[in-house]
């Protein structure tokens, strides 16, 4: 007996703990929050392509050419 009640309180606490979650993710301001972490994560990956694209390209410009120190001594 003391067992059924003892979970049913925690059934019913657990479920008066997760429900100001539930009811959160239909306010406007959690709308909101996530947008603006959606965006400043977009342009957190967009400034971290840029930045590889950028490295991508000195990295082929430094490249070694063998062709080009082959012109050089003849």
């Amino acid at each position: 007996m003391f067992k059924a009640i003892g979970f049913a309180s925690a059934l019913v606490l657990s479920s008066l703990l997760a429900a100001p979650f539930a009811m959160a993710e239909e306010s406007s301001a959690f709308v909101a929050r996530n947008d603006a972490i959606h965006a400043t994560f977009e342009q957190h990956e967009e400034a971290l392509a840029a930045r590889a694209r950028e490295q991508d390209k000195t990295r082929q410009a430094s490249t070694y050419n063998p062709q080009t120190e082959n012109t050089k001594h003849t």
